[in-house]
């Protein structure tokens, strides 16, 4: 029994290792560049005059290494099966060559925006929201720390993701590798409070189908609206898209005459789509 418990618990702890270093290079890193070295320079980027208390910062921090465990120990899903021989998914992709390695990469991160989008809307109902997903809006004015800042059921829901697909799509395990680096640069950047992304002449994004820092930002301001994670498709074609966007966007962005400073989001009250 032991002999069979100790390979899964190495697992665990290795899976636990690599997230959480990841987690923690990204979420201090984000906060350090820009709250502390790049403030000054990038004050007209800061979407809000405020910033949040050490406190909540601290409480995010321990929750989502809480988020890390629950993501570890889902993770022993596709272990388990991997090392019964019940996951081909691998191998078969490693014989499909570096063109399906990419490929699988882009598909991956396109639906795990779709599973994302959907599933965020789904806790967001009143009768899921209080237990799945008022952890996270608890940081209204969220940090890079809040990227894993989940209650237990929304880690569970964003950690079951990777077994899914790695089930059900045959996929590298260096693409998953690459994948939650992608994931973990978007999340901590999308929290970080500076519109980091550029924008065109006339205010807009300059790459429209990306969420930007201000959507996401703009979720936690106002939470019926931008369920989107990493491209704006899904909430333009589900008409969840917050009417004040584009305007919020371009404000932040601007730049005035004195000292370069944009405009501060505000967090004024929207209605919510139907």
């Amino acid at each position: 029994m032991l002999d069979t418990l100790i390979p899964f618990a190495h697992n665990w702890l290795g899976a636990m290792q690599v997230d959480v270093t990841r987690y923690v290079i990204f979420s201090v890193g984000v906060w350090l560049a820009l709250w502390v070295v790049l403030a000054a320079p990038l004050a007209g980027r800061k979407i809000r005059d405020s910033r949040p208390a050490a406190r909540q910062l601290l409480i995010e921090f321990l929750t989502s290494i809480r988020s890390i465990a629950i993501f570890s120990t889902v993770g022993l899903l596709t272990f388990a099966l991997f090392r019964a021989g019940w996951l081909p998914g691998p191998y078969i992709a490693k014989g499909w060559g570096p063109v399906w390695f990419w490929t699988s990469l882009v598909l991956m991160i396109v639906a795990h925006d779709a599973w994302f989008y959907w599933t965020h809307r789904l806790i967001h109902d009143r009768r899921l929201f209080r237990r799945f997903h008022r952890r996270h809006h608890r940081s209204n004015n969220p940090s890079p720390f809040t990227a894993y800042s989940f209650d237990l059921g929304e880690a569970f829901i964003n950690g079951v993701f990777v077994p899914l697909w790695m089930i059900l799509v045959p996929t590298q395990w260096p693409v998953v590798g690459l994948f939650m680096l992608h994931q973990i640069v978007r999340n901590t950047i999308g929290h970080s409070g500076y519109e980091l992304f550029p924008a065109r002449k006339d205010g807009r994004p300059l790459i429209p189908w990306l969420t930007t820092v201000t959507h996401h930002d703009l979720h936690h301001a106002q939470a019926g609206w931008n369920y989107g994670l990493y491209f704006t498709w899904w909430d333009k074609l589900m008409a969840t898209e917050n009417p004040n966007y584009l305007k919020r966007f371009a404000e932040v962005t601007a730049k005035t005459q004195k000292g370069g400073k944009g405009r501060k989001l505000e967090t004024t009250s929207s209605p919510s789509p139907a």
